[in-house]
């Protein structure tokens, strides 16, 4: 059998970069094409042994490609989407340009691997948040229905890609430099806005984590109410989660259900100090998740809180669609 033709298309991008390490890793043999903006091109690249040149990404880019790894932004990717498409390239894009298109699946593969044989040329990456957070309570969701989820999200700067990366190094050493990425200084700071905000005060990112979650979980009743804050971290993203279930929460039984989760490393010991922490899950693709309690504040114990973290670029990114790419190949 030939081997497959995958493009990285934002080849040179954090997201992208992590997207090739990863197709290495997992052993995926392919022909390697790498895709960046013309004043990318040029620029070497070793995959498997072997050095690849960047191209440039142009209408022609896609002949011969049979899978496209997409890391470029909205506006970039409904450029090239057409042309992958007119090339019968199957598309999996970490953009949120067709993450609610209803032709579109959405996809987390330890959830609803089974959406991607639905799909009509693209199939879209969730957002970081939503990944790490739903790898986390997927489990607690099939055994007591979760139906409103209440978040507080701290998010690495990793998911400003690499000018984000940049402006924390940069300020650590000397916090008068600007940022680039950032409405303001990072280091050692928080900023509690990712994206812009609506008429009601809710940030773009806020409303991905309720719109994505119904539709992986394919539950439109699904109520979320998520705050989303800027963290000087570099990589992997934390979450604080209340969820309310419809059935009553057995704690014991809670707990055995993460220990054997997919995707997931329970790491909950907090009289020895053991508990999910950024430094720990950063470099590697499992969602951690620790500091399972019942809600106190709920006497009918339906509510349980957690706390869970996972690297942003790999299993929040990266990692995520390559996962989608190899039950493509199993197809």
């Amino acid at each position: 059998m030939n081997k497959k033709t995958i493009a990285i298309v934002g080849a040179t991008g954090a997201v992208g970069q992590q997207m090739k390490e990863c197709l290495e890793e997992r052993k995926i043999d392919c022909q390697l094409k790498l895709l960046a903006s013309k004043r990318s091109a040029g620029k070497k690249a070793v995959f498997q042994g072997k050095e690849i040149t960047v191209e440039e990404l142009k209408e022609s880019s896609f002949e011969g490609v049979d899978y496209a790894l997409g890391a470029t932004e909205n506006d970039i990717t409904k450029m090239w989407m057409p042309w992958a498409q007119k090339q019968n390239t199957i598309v999996i894009d970490n953009s949120s340009a067709y993450r609610l298109d209803n032709d579109v699946p959405l996809v987390i593969p330890e959830i609803n691997a089974r959406d991607i044989q639905t799909h009509k040329g693209i199939i879209a990456n969730p957002n970081c948040a939503t990944i790490i957070a739903l790898v986390a309570l997927e489990a607690l969701h099939k055994e007591f229905k979760i139906q409103r989820m209440i978040v507080s999200t701290y998010q690495a700067v990793s998911g400003a890609g690499v000018q984000g990366i940049r402006d924390l190094e940069n300020q650590v050493k000397d916090p008068s430099i600007p940022s680039q990425a950032f409405p303001y200084q990072i280091a050692y700071n928080l900023i509690p806005q990712i994206g812009d905000f609506d008429e009601n005060g809710i940030s773009k990112e806020e409303w991905k984590l309720q719109n994505e979650s119904r539709k992986i979980w394919h539950d439109p009743n699904l109520r979320v109410n998520c705050t989303c804050v800027r963290v000087p971290i570099l990589r992997s993203h934390s979450e604080s989660i209340t969820i309310e279930c419809e059935k009553e929460i057995d704690i014991i039984k809670a707990k055995e259900l993460l220990k054997n989760a997919k995707g997931v490393k329970f790491v909950d010991d907090p009289q020895n100090k053991k508990y999910p922490m950024p430094l720990d899950t950063s470099n590697q693709d499992l969602v951690y998740v620790g500091r399972v309690r019942l809600d106190p504040s709920d006497p009918t114990k339906h509510s349980l809180i957690l706390f869970c973290c996972g690297d942003q670029i790999r299993k929040g990114a990266a990692t995520n669609a390559v996962q989608i790419l190899e039950e493509c190949l199993k197809a």
